[in-house]
């Protein structure tokens, strides 16, 4: 049980305050907010003047306006959320765009490890799920991963790695890997043919964190039915950067 003396109460109301603001009301008089609040005039009065004064709200004499300052509260409170958690959303929407499956992933070692996914139709032999595991040399979004580590951790990775084809067009030479993942950096996507399985393709970018870090990749995957793998990039790429814009954001 929580002591109400524990309670800041006037810390409640500036929160309140900070609510009543909505994209159909953006701007404010101290009589409206009271209104909308249900606190006394004097009390928002308070509140907004705290807010302007914290650089939190603009006053032009009558009217209070939100900052963009004051999207380091939720901004913060985002980049606090598990990842997967974090993800999820935006997989989901994305996927309902696109008409397509959405993925996120990390690196482990020579795998990559599924945090989230968002799921339209089946298109591998496979159920993937959070938890599934794939060889990160043959799939996009672990070519990402790689591509994003220094050179020689990424060559030694794949060194490592079990390189037995996995299908006809699948790349078994460490330095054609090698050369892919330079395409990959200087590009900033990787679009993968068939290589993990026959009748798939993928398209895959990173997830930047604020301060610039690659934490996770972010994936479409569809059936092999259009005659270039390269259309992929016209119709989905736009999509996966959009989603990566507004990620970095949050992502710490």
């Amino acid at each position: 049980m929580v002591n109400r003396t524990d309670i800041i109460a006037s810390m409640l109301k500036g929160l309140s305050v900070i609510e009543a603001f909505r994209a159909e009301r953006p701007r404010l008089s101290i009589a409206e907010v009271s209104e909308i609040t249900g606190l006394d005039r004097a009390t928002a009065r308070r509140c907004l003047l705290t807010l302007h004064e914290g650089g939190y709200a603009d006053y032009d004499g009558k009217f209070f306006t939100l900052t963009p300052r004051v999207l380091r509260l939720g901004m913060g409170a985002l980049a606090a959320l598990p990842l997967a958690q974090l993800v999820q959303p935006w997989l989901d929407q994305l996927s309902e765009q696109i008409g397509q499956s959405t993925s996120v992933s990390i690196l482990d070692e020579t795998e990559i490890v599924y945090l989230a996914r968002a799921a339209q139709r089946r298109v591998m032999s496979i159920g993937l799920m959070p938890g599934s595991r794939l060889p990160a040399h043959c799939t996009s979004m672990g070519r990402v991963l790689l591509a994003a580590l220094p050179e020689d951790e990424a060559r030694a990775l794949i060194e490592r790695s079990d390189l037995s084809p996995r299908t006809a067009h699948s790349i078994t030479d460490p330095g054609e890997l090698m050369e892919r993942l330079a395409q990959v950096r200087a590009q900033g996507y990787a679009l993968i043919d068939q290589e993990v399985e026959m009748g798939l393709r993928s398209l895959a970018v990173p997830l930047i964190s604020s301060r610039g870090r690659v934490v996770a990749a972010l994936n479409t995957g569809v059936a092999a039915v259009q005659g270039d793998a390269a259309e992929l990039v016209r119709l989905y790429l736009p999509s996966l950067l959009r989603v990566q814009a507004g990620l970095r954001r949050v992502l710490a």
